[in-house]
């Protein structure tokens, strides 16, 4: 137990069949606290079969433990310390922004009003507004501050900026990292939009075909991978140092990442880099979408 315990989740080969076909298939990661974990991976890769069965709404087998507890028994009392973002539909149409925060104040022991009033500051929600006169972007607004003012030891957000413009979506983040997240807070968040979440992860967990192909921190995903942009008189020497992915670019050059590969060695061959997370993301999902 001792292990489970100093992690937020800790899952070992985690399956989840539905008629016939796996969402989870055997699927290994752990989730220490203090984290800002991405959950990253092309649709059906089972993504959000991970997350149902974290916040135990299916049923699943293999080992799963969330805070110290099994979700699928535990439920109730789990809830107490998860917050979780889930479709923003569920907000019913009369409902206004006050008696909103009237609500989450008597279902949930750690809504806090004054962090509550503290999001919604900036944005053009009033106290009076009703659900049903405002636009898809401000009702994920008033949904991501009624969450994010729940004072829980693990927040779960399923692709939570999905329908807001990008200037929003960049201050949602930053105001995730000011404003919410602190070393007892641990962040789970699956989206497609890699390169808006990547300057705020310290953790990801690439998914595909419900299996864990990448769970790495972020600090060492910089020395395992590098990336080389190179001539096409290297382009052979390159090939021999076996490279997971090549792509062309404009002018003859390419690029090609390496895994293991000792930097100072792909240097004599041209300019390295270090990848960005969409890029390594698409090398590594190749099968996925081949």
């Amino acid at each position: 137990m001792g292990q489970t315990m100093s992690h937020v989740i800790h899952a070992q080969g985690l399956r989840k069949h539905y008629r016939g076909k796996a969402a989870l298939d055997g699927a290994d990661f752990a989730i220490r606290p203090g984290r800002i974990v991405g959950l990253i991976g092309p649709n059906g890769a089972g993504k959000t079969t991970a997350l149902k069965a974290i916040l135990g709404l299916i049923p699943f087998q293999g080992e799963l433990s969330v805070l110290g507890r099994n979700p699928q028994h535990e439920r109730d009392a789990l809830m107490n310390d998860v917050s979780f973002i889930a479709d923003v539909a569920i907000l019913p149409r009369w409902l206004r922004v006050k008696d909103a925060a009237d609500f989450f104040e008597g279902i949930h022991p750690r809504f806090d009003r004054a962090r509550f009033q503290r999001f919604i500051q900036g944005t053009r929600l009033e106290p009076g507004m009703r659900v049903k006169a405002m636009s898809k972007g401000m009702i994920v607004q008033l949904h991501l501050a009624l969450v994010m003012a729940i004072d829980a030891r693990l927040l779960v957000l399923d692709e939570p900026t999905l329908g807001l413009d990008i200037l929003y979506r960049k201050e949602f983040y930053q105001r995730l990292l000011e404003d919410y997240f602190d070393e007892h807070k641990t962040i789970l968040i699956t989206t497609h939009q890699v390169e808006e979440i990547e300057h705020i992860l310290s953790d990801v967990l690439f998914i595909q075909d419900g299996k864990i192909v990448l769970d790495a921190e972020m600090d060492a995903l910089s020395q395992r991978y590098v990336e080389v942009l190179a001539s096409a008189e290297q382009l052979e020497a390159l090939r021999a140092l076996a490279p997971i992915s090549e792509r062309a670019l404009a002018f003859g050059k390419s690029v090609l990442l390496f895994d293991g590969v000792d930097a100072a060695t792909l240097a004599r061959y041209g300019e390295t880099r270090n990848p960005g997370l969409a890029d390594l993301f698409v090398a590594l999902m190749k099968g996925a979408y081949a």
